[in-house]
């Protein structure tokens, strides 16, 4: 374990966004040369003329750039790298050609077997939902740990590509996720969290001046996706994957909103017979719209909703005893959501 440097910390973040934010219009022309643009052709976008996307790899360089210059190549941090530019170049390709859902979730599951087996990253602990035991723990099984553990990284991959439907969204709650993930780790003293957190936080934010409403750029399945595993892994680093204190819960709270929304729009695809990788309009950032909010309004909203839960992550990290009241105080909170959301949409 590496002692927190700030200064190094503060570094990353600042790399990262110089980085992001100087390539940006780089890769803006580089995604109208490849023909890499987002034409409008049904009522799921909110933009009226065609926009570049592939913005997600202003986000990758930054990223790196941070990372070779400010991160510390453990096993952990070098298995995160090799899955996610694997990751990066299938978003790459889907942004340019379109990708068939089948071939991307094989490669997002060999992205995630490297980090989980190579990085000897899983998930081993969870909170015993049996009261009545004795053991305030459970310890998975290696094999199940394993299971989990890429299920989880392919699943929070897919969430974050899901909230990507309005300018600004997905960077701005990827950003919020890694704050909240970056506090944690540095009380911790989690160094490798949290220079991967800082610099990935400073990609996004260096990329968010030409993503913001209206947008000039999409980051495209190259940064959602990015984002999504990079996220995913990091919850899983470190004191993340067996802190005794929080459990698996911290990560849970953190990743909430992307989440709640994926689970919800599985449901409701398999409900009306689709695939739960089917495309719709039933997310939550469209039912806001629907509910009349503006495109900032919407974003405003979520990101509020994911600092709420952040927030909520940091304070029972913090302090243990207040577990049970958190976790169902937000569980009833992005029940109220859900339920407002869906009962206020016209279908």
């Amino acid at each position: 374990m590496k002692n927190i440097d700030f200064l190094s910390l503060l570094g990353a973040c600042i790399v990262a966004f110089v980085f992001s934010f100087a390539s940006t219009p780089l890769v803006k022309h580089l995604a109208i040369k490849w023909k890499a643009v987002d034409i409008p052709k049904d009522s799921r976008r909110m933009h009226k003329s065609p926009i570049p996307r592939l913005g997600g790899l202003a986000i990758i360089f930054g990223f790196i750039v941070a990372m070779v210059c400010f991160g510390v190549m453990t096993r952990e941090v070098m298995s995160i790298m090799a899955g996610a530019l694997i990751i990066a170049a299938m978003g790459i390709v889907d942004d340019i050609k379109a990708l068939d859902a089948k071939p991307k979730f094989l490669i997002q599951i060999i992205a995630a077997t490297i980090v989980v087996i190579g990085g000897d990253m899983k998930i081993q602990v969870f909170s015993n939902p049996f009261i009545w035991s004795d053991s305030v723990y459970l310890i998975l099984p290696d094999w199940i740990s394993v299971i989990i553990s890429i299920i989880w990284i392919v699943f929070i991959t897919n969430s974050v590509n899901f909230i990507d439907g309005l300018d600004g969204l997905a960077a701005g709650v990827s950003a919020i996720m890694s704050v909240s993930m970056v506090f944690i780790a540095t009380q911790l003293s989690e160094y490798y969290v949290a220079v991967i957190g800082v610099s990935l936080m400073g990609a996004c934010f260096g990329f968010l001046p030409y993503n913001f409403n209206p947008a000039k750029i999409f980051m495209g399945d190259t940064g959602s996706t990015f984002l999504g595993f990079i996220l995913a892994s990091l919850s899983i680093m470190g004191v993340f994957k067996s802190y005794a204190i929080i459990s698996f819960a911290v990560p849970i709270l953190i990743m909430g909103l992307p989440m709640f929304d994926a689970i919800f729009a599985m449901v409701r695809r398999v409900s009306k017979g689709q695939s739960p990788m089917q495309a719709d309009r039933g997310h939550l950032h469209h039912r806001l719209i629907d509910m009349g909010f503006s495109q900032k309004q919407s974003v405003f909203i979520l990101y509020l909703i994911s600092g709420v839960l952040g927030l909520s992550a940091i304070v029972l990290a913090e302090s243990g005893s207040l577990r049970a009241l958190l976790l169902l105080a937000c569980v009833l909170v992005v029940i109220l959501v859900g339920g407002l959301l869906k009962n206020n949409r016209n279908d």
